[in-house]
């Protein structure tokens, strides 16, 4: 099977990349809003008439015109190649409201394998499975209702969640192809403009709201000939040949990513923090901009930044940052950043630069100057590293002397 990648199997964002679309759909805003609320009104009647007529062709003939005034249009490629002896149809899954498509067409049942139970599940047209001893309980459960004659036919849909339907199917789960040895395959096809179909994370009822406010969503169904399986294949390789079936229908590629894989994902995504580099002029922005513009793991980097901050306010917030991420200590990155200060070149004013940044003297205006102890220029080699220490020194004990006035300490605990 051709593998492709997960991230174009999923659409994680609903609106528009495109800057043309995107600005279509700012246009269209006033009109989704108002049809969404008035086909979330049209809805409720819809629920109870499907609650209120039997099941009959009469009954989802009026609830599929309904469906149509709430933007849900359906389309059927082949229902002749749908065979009425069948008890179990397998289908691939692009949105939530798959199961609710397929029975506007023929009648049938899908379990709730998870999720709520109860009157919701009823009221979305699950059938509930009493079963708590695992997935093999519910398999013989299903197994004896595919064996069961003058049942409807059930619709599983192994790929076992949802994609976006153009790049590939998820890999097929093997357990429903041990249910009966022959299956209907279904592909299905959804389209939408304007907005995704779904985002991995949003539940049932705001998908059900974003339908209701996009223009339309057309279900393109496609029955596929029965298929049985051989004597000597694997339930695996069942589901296999089946995936590549409706694959090839699809025009999409049968991948091994499975359920696990996209969940996997989506941690991955919703805990990766984001690596963006903002430029920060000195003193402009102070640590509340500085814990939000970093990840929850660098709260406490912030607030050792913002101390150093306080000794040596002209050294921007990102620089004293980068230099904590390296000692992890505050003495230390002062000693650096006054290390570097010192050994940049001295201009003729006084002033000194700090690394690329150019940055000027860390101490301005009252605050006392600290002139370098050696008048002239070492000649040897010792005389220069003396000068050079003692400037280093002076340097750092009025730092030191800075930060115990700023926060009130007392000289004998900071030692």
């Amino acid at each position: 099977m051709e593998t492709r990648g997960i991230e174009d199997m999923f659409d994680f964002r609903r609106f528009p990349k495109d800057a043309v679309v995107l600005l279509l759909l700012m246009i269209y805003l006033p009109v989704g809003v108002c049809l969404m609320l008035i086909r979330a009104f049209i809805g409720v009647h819809v629920f109870l008439v499907s609650c209120a007529l039997p099941e009959c062709f009469v009954r989802r003939f009026i609830v599929r015109v309904m469906c149509s005034v709430l933007g849900m249009h359906v389309r059927q490629k082949n229902p002749r190649s749908r065979d009425k002896n069948t008890t179990l149809y397998i289908c691939n899954h692009v949105t939530h409201f798959d199961h609710n498509i397929i029975n506007l067409l023929t009648p049938c049942y899908t379990p709730q394998l998870e999720g709520s139970t109860g009157f919701v599940c009823w009221a979305r047209g699950f059938m509930e499975i009493h079963s708590t001893s695992g997935q093999g309980a519910i398999g013989e459960t299903l197994q004896r209702y595919c064996s069961t004659e003058g049942t409807a036919p059930l619709l599983l849909f192994p790929e076992e969640d949802t994609t976006n339907g153009r790049a590939g199917l998820l890999k097929f789960s093997s357990w429903p192809f041990s249910l009966t040895d022959s299956i209907q395959p279904v592909a299905l096809r959804v389209t939408r403009p304007l907005i995704a179909l779904s985002t991995p994370e949003s539940g049932w009822l705001m998908e059900l709201l974003w339908t209701f406010f996009a223009p339309c969503t057309v279900y393109h169904v496609s029955w596929l000939p029965p298929v049985s399986r051989q004597d000597g294949e694997s339930t695996q390789e069942f589901a296999n040949k089946v995936q590549e079936l409706i694959a090839g229908e699809l025009g999409l590629v049968s991948t091994k990513i499975t359920k696990a894989d996209k969940a996997e994902h989506i941690k991955r995504k919703r805990h990766a923090a984001p690596l963006t580099s903002t430029s920060v002029r000195p003193g402009s922005i102070g640590l509340g901009f500085m814990v939000q513009s970093l990840g929850t793991d660098d709260h406490r980097i912030a607030k050792m930044a913002q101390q150093v901050k306080d000794v040596l306010p002209h050294v921007p917030l990102n620089i004293i940052a980068k230099d904590l991420a390296k000692t992890n200590c505050v003495d230390t990155t002062i000693t650096n950043l006054l290390e570097s200060k010192e050994e940049s070149p001295m201009e003729a004013t006084g002033t000194a630069t700090f690394g690329p940044s150019k940055i000027s003297s860390y101490s301005s205006g009252p605050s006392p100057t600290i002139k370098p102890a050696a008048k002239s220029f070492g000649r040897s080699p010792t005389d220069r590293h003396l000068s050079l220490q003692e400037r280093k020194d002076a340097l750092y004990n009025f730092a030191r002397r800075r930060y115990i006035e700023k926060h009130g300490l007392d000289q004998d605990d900071v030692n």
